[in-house]
């Protein structure tokens, strides 16, 4: 295999900066802290707070682009809108989000970016004091957050019905030897999938890779998942 060293660079995975020099022939690649692949950012912290930033930025930027000519333009339908809404504005918000780790910082945000784009559709503002869930329901569109958490587990249950040999089902099984370091541990994408189907599907840990090895049970789980209690 031919490797262009003028095209690759090699990055390290760890929480704290280290040095690795890593050569093809006699030339040295140089050292990456982060990079895009299909349009995700990786960085060498492995986290992807700044992947889901980039996101909620670059949904911000397309409703600026849209605010004059398609939200406050009163010639438009509300389902001409609410088609650029589904088809443009949600893709731009959540592309990637199956390996999210969704906190409830993360929840808050995508909540907000998801209500200001439908509160101008339907030509409201924070100041008319009108709930989330309303705005929601005149308007004949599902929460965000449900949309992405149905995402994730269906994601999972695909996962984990991959036949062996799937690099990502053996990515996933994976396990790292040696410790982790000190203080608290990050929650690791597969513990907050566990949690989720807990607290949403009432499934045990030990119990969530049977049932969602069962394609048909899973999907009509998912089918009934409820949304979350809206604050706003």
């Amino acid at each position: 295999m031919r490797v262009s060293t003028s095209k690759s660079e090699a990055m390290v995975l760890c929480r704290k900066p280290v040095d690795c020099s890593l050569q093809v022939g006699t030339e040295c690649l140089p050292q990456a802290k982060e990079f895009k692949y299909l349009g995700v950012l990786f960085t060498s912290e492995g986290k992807m707070e700044r992947e889901i930033d980039r996101r909620i930025g670059a949904a911000a930027a397309v409703k600026q682009a849209l605010h004059r000519t398609v939200l406050v333009k009163r010639e438009l339908s509300r389902k001409a809108k609410l088609s650029i809404y589904h088809s443009v504005y949600v893709p731009t918000l959540t592309y990637g989000h199956e390996l999210w780790v969704v906190t409830e910082r993360t929840r808050s945000r995508l909540q907000a970016a998801e209500m200001s784009f439908l509160r101008r559709v339907a030509g409201l503002s924070l100041r008319d004091r009108v709930r989330s869930s309303v705005i929601r329901g005149e308007l004949g569109v599902e929460p965000l957050l449900l949309r992405v958490e149905r995402s994730q587990l269906r994601w999972f249950g695909h996962l984990i019905r991959m036949p062996p040999g799937r690099l990502p089902l053996e990515v996933f099984q994976a396990r790292p030897t040696g410790k982790r370091p000190r203080g608290r541990p990050r929650t690791r994408w597969r513990d907050y999938i566990s949690q989720l189907a807990w607290e949403r599907l009432g499934i045990p840990q030990d119990e969530l890779e049977q049932v969602a090895g069962e394609r048909e049970v899973w999907v009509s789980l998912l089918g009934l998942l409820p949304p979350r209690p809206d604050p706003g």
